[in-house]
């Protein structure tokens, strides 16, 4: 068997008021390790006055995290959390029982317009820990740890460790996730995991008789592996060990059906705690209208 089990490309999904590539959940893996949804956000161009706003919406089992490569925005939730959030920024927020988050753009970025992208990104958390008290952590760049683990490439780890260094972030899924950057040419050895992927945002990547361009996912056999890049490139590292079958409904997600049915009627009931600050709009559950 070779080092690639199998290759995922991204599929064009509008959110807010921009389109994203959406690489997982995907009909042919719905998961790797604990990581059951990532998206791209853009590169996109925001003309001025036209910002990027997500209204108000629910989670719940799951934790989200932010990683913008160009822009901004403002994260807004129910437990009263207001953090902007700009490139090489950490923000993971994990949801438990129920939060409500919104992300909008900061008045200053609205007004002058400017570039987006980024990676959204959604983590299960173990069966016991599913109805925990929300919680949200920010990690500015300066505390995620950088390193050099070979010549031509940097590597930030962004959650669990690697080549030497930890994340300050905390997450009970122990997941891995590493932002690797490499010069024309450059190689590097990845980290291992149960179960891992590569994700190219920009270049790409040279793996046995392989190439991967960008916005392409690799799903990786376990086991030492080297990628070459054959252009600057960008990707990220994503992995751990799995925790067995999830559930999704829209923005829900967890180890029993039940639970998501109790969610939504719960957001159509409006009964799920409210933002302070951003409680006049919210995001209607799909085929409800308002």
């Amino acid at each position: 068997m070779g080092s690639i089990e199998l290759v995922i490309e991204g599929r064009a999904r509008g959110v807010g008021s921009i389109t994203v590539a959406r690489i997982l959940p995907s009909p042919r893996r719905r998961m790797v390790g604990p990581f059951t949804f990532l998206d791209v956000m853009g590169p996109v161009d925001i003309a001025p006055g036209v910002g990027f706003d997500v209204a108000p919406h629910p989670h719940i089992g799951l934790s989200t995290v932010t990683y913008f490569l160009e822009g901004e925005n403002v994260h807004r939730d129910s437990i009263g959390t207001v953090q902007k959030n700009v490139p090489g920024d950490l923000n993971l927020m994990t949801a438990g029982r129920g939060v409500v988050h919104s992300e909008r753009a900061d008045p200053a970025f609205r007004a002058r317009g400017g570039r987006m992208h980024g990676l959204q990104i959604w983590l299960a958390v173990p069966t016991e820990r599913e109805d925990d008290e929300p919680s949200f952590q920010h990690h500015p760049q300066r505390t995620l740890p950088s390193v050099e683990p070979s010549d031509g490439a940097c590597a930030r780890v962004l959650l669990g460790d690697a080549y030497g260094v930890r994340s300050p972030a905390t997450h009970p899924s122990a997941p891995l996730l590493v932002d690797l950057e490499l010069a024309a040419g450059a190689s590097v050895e990845l980290p291992d995991a149960l179960e891992r992927a590569i994700f190219v945002i920009t270049g790409s990547l040279a793996l046995e008789d392989a190439t991967l361009p960008a916005l392409q996912l690799a799903v990786l056999a376990p086991g030492p592996i080297s990628v070459r890049a054959t252009e600057a490139t960008r990707f990220v590292v994503l992995g751990g060990a799995p925790l067995g079958p999830r559930f999704m409904d829209w923005n829900f997600v967890s180890s029993d059906r039940d639970k998501l049915v109790r969610a939504r009627d719960a957001w159509i009931a409006r009964t799920f705690p409210t933002i302070p600050g951003d409680d006049t709009e919210h995001v209607p559950y799909p085929g409800q209208h308002g």
